[in-house]
């Protein structure tokens, strides 16, 4: 039987964010006779799945981060040179220019790139980073990927875009683990010691300025103040969480804002929840948004990320020009009259079920090759 296809997934820096929780998405589901990922991963990265990797036949390397420039295109070029892949896919947005100029080097085929997401005017020392690269992204890439049509067309260009040169792969879950279920959000509740008739606002995300918690706090701070039986539950970790921390207690709501930090066990947590919350700057499409609505959660999005992250009707966009009163009340409002459902079929007819997309990507895959 001829060999899978290896693959090296450039990742960068893996913190178990959501691009990462994409890849092994489509990892776990793929036809792993035909196609094989090899995780190319910053040595400074945390939470790698090391032995859940290894136990699906993938591996591991680690590089130096793409900032120790001419470490990182030494050790690069060895790897890429001793593995002979005939794909590389670069999952770094703009940064991709530099995993896919060592691949060019090296003289690997196919070299993909990936747009996981966009950008926002009010992150401007990082995207001026961004922005200088984004021409490049394309100069060594053969072949474009985005996760929407904003994060393709914010890469890529219009122009690209409309001629159909980039690819779009949904970011897929795994709709059955996020079904909901009225038996594990009571446990879930127990454990948290939280009460039934408690409302719980859920948020998933890395303490990052994109995902833009300081707002999120004020608008629960809304919330809160309109209904006392309310509390907050934030998961992730990340630089900026001293500083949220600090924030709820300047406000005094300690005692209704939970800290969970790094779980793995997103798809209990959803159960929990009531409404799930998420006023980022910018986003590609975000993977907790898909998997908050395979939960049947009301879920309240800024307007600020594709519209394809709308799946369920139920789901609101509201602008980040309006206040954190205005965002309370349309919340409050939404929730009167919500009756949560099970939503894994509006979620799959949209193409969100990894299943089904993960056999798309392995046809994808061996046609670049011209298998």
């Amino acid at each position: 039987m001829a060999e899978p296809i290896r693959i090296a997934q450039i990742i960068g820096k893996w913190v178990g964010g959501g691009v990462e929780a994409v890849v092994m998405n489509y990892y776990r589901n793929i036809d792993r006779s035909k196609i094989q990922f090899d995780f190319i991963c910053d040595d400074d990265s945390t939470n790698i799945p090391y032995e859940e990797i290894e136990s699906l036949g993938g591996r591991v390397i680690l590089i130096p981060p793409y900032q120790k420039l001419i470490s990182y295109q030494k050790k690069l070029r060895k790897i890429l040179k001793e593995n002979n892949y005939k794909i590389v896919h670069s999952h770094i947005n703009t940064l991709s220019v530099f995993p896919l100029y060592a691949a060019k080097k090296v003289g690997i085929p196919i070299r993909i790139a990936h747009s996981h997401s966009t950008t926002n005017k009010r992150e401007w020392k990082k995207n001026l980073l961004k922005q200088i690269l984004r021409p490049f992204s394309k100069k060594y890439a053969t072949n474009y990927f985005c996760c929407s049509e904003l994060a393709g067309r914010w890469l890529f260009g219009n122009k690209e875009y409309d001629k159909g040169n980039v690819y779009l792969l949904n970011n897929a879950i795994d709709i059955d683990k996020f079904k909901y279920n009225e038996k594990i959000r009571k446990v879930v509740r127990d454990e948290l010691g939280i009460k039934d008739d408690t409302l719980v606002i859920g948020h998933i995300g890395r303490f990052v300025e994109q995902k833009n918690h300081s707002f999120l706090i004020d608008i629960f701070k809304e919330v809160h103040d309109k209904n006392k039986n309310s509390i907050l539950i934030l998961v992730g970790q990340g630089p900026l969480m001293e500083k949220i921390k600090n924030k709820v207690k300047n406000l005094n709501i300690e005692d209704s804002v939970i800290f969970l930090g790094q779980r793995n066990d997103a798809n209990r947590l959803y159960q929990a929840f009531d409404i799930f919350l998420l006023p980022s700057l910018y986003e590609g499409l975000p993977v907790v948004g898909v998997e908050a609505q395979a939960s049947g959660l009301l879920c309240i999005l800024s307007s600020a990320m594709t519209k394809e992250t709308k799946v369920l009707n139920s789901t609101k966009f509201i602008s980040l020009d309006n206040s954190s009163n205005e965002w309370a009340n349309i919340l409050l409002d939404s929730y009167k009259n919500y009756i949560r459902k099970d939503t894994t079929n509006e979620i799959s007819s949209n193409g969100f079920n990894i299943k089904e997309e993960a056999m798309k990507l392995v046809s994808k895959y061996i046609s670049v090759v011209g298998g």
